[in-house]
């Protein structure tokens, strides 16, 4: 394999990690393997300045090709900076309100807060459909009960967000809202035929894809209709010949967290990396902060691609298609300096942003 291979392959990781500053065993990774992203949790979240701070750090760990660096922002229940910045009503509220102009209006308020902090890639928006009121894990993170308006205001917040400069995320594919069982924990089934799928789960996928949507997540869920064996992270009929192929996505494919049970029940992560990207996954998240874990993930895949059971082209499509996405969507240069003080105070949960959560409220 080359060595420039090997320099590279952390592009195909985004990675967790503990405290509010950059850890010196993530950094080595870095200078080793090179690096995707960094995902944030309330774990790494102190205060704005801080946040601003240990963004631009991770910003610079790659000097060639920036970092993502994301969170799990969405607004509700999962969202990992809490006041000073707007802490948003969870998004069924949109759903209820039926308003195209607020959900837009949502998302650039969004954009503004995590911007003037440094953070680059939002794991947002849920595209999965409330039609199961016994989901524990979604529920009202989605936008609605119907398609046609997850995918409408979907599709808004997606275009919204991306022309503020901040990379959306659809997530969970190929659909995480018809199940009763919670991923984290074990590993939900989605019982639907194939033509139910395409007509109801996929549709906010499809309206997203045509928003150009810089990444879509993949869900940890069995969908036996499609594949009998492996969750959908791990299933190359569900990633490369439908989201791929079929609905004709050419931007960035990441997994969800593969150290959540549903996946990691059954397959240690560096093996389930290493299916994730011979599935078509461009990246995968590995969020604990065990950093032994993220490094064995790499070394699996160096290892997948010189036992060529992950064809070499494969890792240079990943590669490329994460180039791609940052080169459209991340600020260059990198800033000097991350905002502070009075700058980034007149930013977080202005009067303007918290009208605007107050609005959704109204249709809790």
């Amino acid at each position: 394999m080359p060595a420039a291979l090997r320099r590279e392959i952390g592009q195909l990781l985004i990675a967790g990690f503990d405290g509010h500053q950059i850890p010196a065993e993530l950094r080595s990774l870095a200078k080793e393997f090179g690096l995707g992203g960094v995902i944030l949790f309330a774990r790494n979240v102190d205060a704005p300045e801080q946040v601003a701070e240990l963004a631009h750090d991770a910003s610079r760990l790659v000097p060639d090709l920036p970092p993502w660096v994301s969170v799990d922002q969405e607004g509700g229940r999962v969202a990992r900076l809490k006041r000073p910045f707007t802490e948003w009503p969870p998004m069924a509220t949109l759903g209820r309100s039926g308003d195209v102009r607020l959900a837009e209006r949502f998302a650039r308020a969004l954009a503004a807060e995590l911007k003037s902090v440094g953070i680059t890639l939002d794991y947002a928006p849920v595209l999965d459909i409330h039609t199961n009121p016994k989901n524990p894990v979604i529920g009202d993170r989605a936008l609605a009960e119907k398609a046609t308006e997850v995918a409408r205001l979907g599709a808004a917040i997606v275009r919204t967000l991306q022309a503020e400069g901040i990379a959306a995320c659809g997530k969970h594919f190929p659909g995480h809202g018809d199940t009763s069982a919670d991923s984290h924990v074990e590993l939900p089934l989605v019982e639907h035929p194939p033509e139910r799928l395409r007509e109801v789960e996929f549709g906010p996928f499809r309206a997203a894809i045509g928003a150009g949507v810089a990444t879509i997540m993949t869900a940890h869920v069995l969908v036996p209709a499609l594949d009998e064996k492996r969750p959908a992270t791990l299933s190359r009929r569900i990633v490369h010949e439908i989201l791929r192929e079929e609905l004709g996505y050419e931007g960035v494919i990441l997994s969800d967290d593969l150290e959540m049970k549903a996946v990691a029940a059954e397959y240690e992560v560096p093996s389930s990396a290493v299916l994730a990207i011979q599935a078509g996954c461009d990246g995968v998240l590995i969020c604990s902060g065990d950093h032994h874990t993220q490094a064995a993930a790499l070394e699996a895949l160096i290892h997948a691609v010189e036992e060529e059971r992950v064809p070499a082209s494969r890792v240079d499509d990943a590669l490329r298609r994460q180039r791609r996405a940052k080169e459209r969507l991340l600020a260059s240069p990198v800033p000097a300096r991350p905002a502070s003080g009075r700058a980034l105070r007149d930013v977080l949960g202005r009067d303007e942003h918290q009208a605007i959560a107050d609005e959704m409220a109204r249709f809790l």
